[in-house]
């Protein structure tokens, strides 16, 4: 915190330095639970496992596993337009970084993001030396943001959002939100209503853009691929994508209304962890059941978890309906849509889809999903069972629609890369 600062980013500098002595003990503790990995807690320290290739660097940060995946298309604009430079990409979650570890392409790196306590920022950027910082949506830690600044990275905020609340709060402290909010050289919201919130603050918004679209369809391995369409055979599949407790009693009670012998449904949970405890719930209310993880098969089971991280590119694939989740229970806020509705297929979700609030009005406008209620679910999965045609055209829509706004987003990746010295 450079001095004359506002008083408020001051006393936090301050106090997290006076705390940050008992981030070791803390991480380790979080470790014991799952939450951090065990083998890496010197990078949350801001203590860095590789050396940092030499020439420009552009640093990219998500928080956790949207905000990461979110920024693929990004990292390959980099490849493409800037081989020279090396990408590095950071989350704070174990999920994502097992998720960046399949799917970020060669030479790019993937570091644990550091604490906001003053010794760990500053080892990470003394090593790192980032010549540009790149953001996601709204997570904003002062220590790390500031003292990039101070060393003159340029920085980019994009697919800017902020809640009314957060909006609401950082009004009371005017000149802490504009050092924050106007340190970035690049602000991109995410919609009309975030770029006026940011505006008010302090930010320079310079258009909207919304990472997440731009990307590529999921990927498959293409045996992998084969090897399920064989084993399945002609049964009838519905899948229930990144489901979170209190969705899989719902998927589990409509499929078990529906009577249909000959259908199977597959269950991916948003956190791969609780695969046996949604198989015990399943085998509880329809007997039979598989578990991915245990290596177990499709044959004799009318439910099958696929509590696998990578995967859903395979199961959108053969599904004849998808039902997304997150949108069943309140807290969550959705998951992403344009993973099916890149790949063809028919989805449906609840409707609490606050943090994809743009993509699903977008696709209801053109006819290409559903919001439906839970008491729906039944009906909703006999009409897939023998494939049905209106959901099929319905599926056809959000195709096109995701396509068209994948290209819109692509266009906008040309401003960030020109930020790199």
């Amino acid at each position: 915190m450079s001095q004359g600062g506002p008083l408020p980013l001051a006393l936090y500098a301050g106090l997290t330095g006076l705390i940050e002595p008992l981030a070791p003990r803390l991480l380790q503790g979080r470790a014991r639970r799952g939450k951090e990995d065990p083998a890496r807690l010197g990078e949350r320290l801001g203590r860095a496992s590789v050396a940092r290739p030499p020439g420009p660097l552009a640093w990219l940060h998500g928080a956790s596993v949207g905000e990461s995946l979110s920024l693929l298309p990004l990292v390959e604009a980099f490849r493409t337009r800037r081989p020279d430079a090396t990408v590095l990409v950071t989350s704070g979650t174990r999920t994502s970084a097992e998720l960046l570890a399949r799917r970020l392409p060669a030479g790019a790196i993937h570091h644990y993001a550091p604490i906001d306590g003053p010794a760990a920022v500053a080892r990470f950027l003394d090593h790192w030396r980032p010549d540009l910082a790149v953001r996601v949506e709204s997570e904003l830690w002062p220590n790390l943001l500031l003292e990039t600044k101070r060393r003159g990275a340029r920085m980019a905020l994009l697919s800017a959002k902020l809640s009314e609340d957060s909006a609401r709060s950082w009004s009371r402290l005017p000149r802490s939100a504009r050092a924050l909010f106007g340190a970035f050289d690049l602000v991109l919201a995410q919609d009309a209503t975030a770029a006026a919130r940011l505006e008010r603050l302090g930010a320079k918004v310079a258009g909207l853009a919304d990472l997440k679209f731009g990307a590529e369809a999921l990927p498959v391995d293409p045996a992998a691929l084969d090897a399920l369409r064989t084993e399945i055979g002609g049964r009838p599949l519905i899948l229930a994508a990144s489901t979170h407790p209190g969705e899989d009693e719902l998927v589990l009670g409509a499929f078990a209304e529906i009577a249909a012998p000959e259908a199977l449904l597959v269950i991916v949970p948003r956190h791969p962890e609780r695969g046996p405890q949604i198989a015990a719930l399943a085998e509880a209310r329809l007997g039979a059941v598989s578990l991915r993880s245990a290596g177990q098969g499709l044959n004799a089971v009318s439910v099958h978890v696929a509590d696998t991280l990578g995967e859903l590119g395979l199961w959108f694939r053969l599904a004849r309906l998808a039902v997304i989740g997150g949108g069943f229970v309140s807290g969550v806020g959705g998951h992403n849509p344009l993973e099916p509705a890149r790949l063809d297929c028919p989805f449906v979700s609840g409707g609490q889809v606050e943090n994809w609030a743009t993509a699903y009005a977008e696709l209801i406008a053109v006819d290409g999903c559903a919001l439906i209620e839970a008491s729906e679910l039944g009906a909703v999965m006999s009409a897939a069972l023998p494939g049905d045609p209106a959901l099929a055209a319905r599926a056809g829509r959000a195709w096109a629609y995701a396509q068209a706004r994948d290209v819109e987003a692509r266009a906008a990746l040309g401003r960030v890369v020109e930020l790199l010295p």
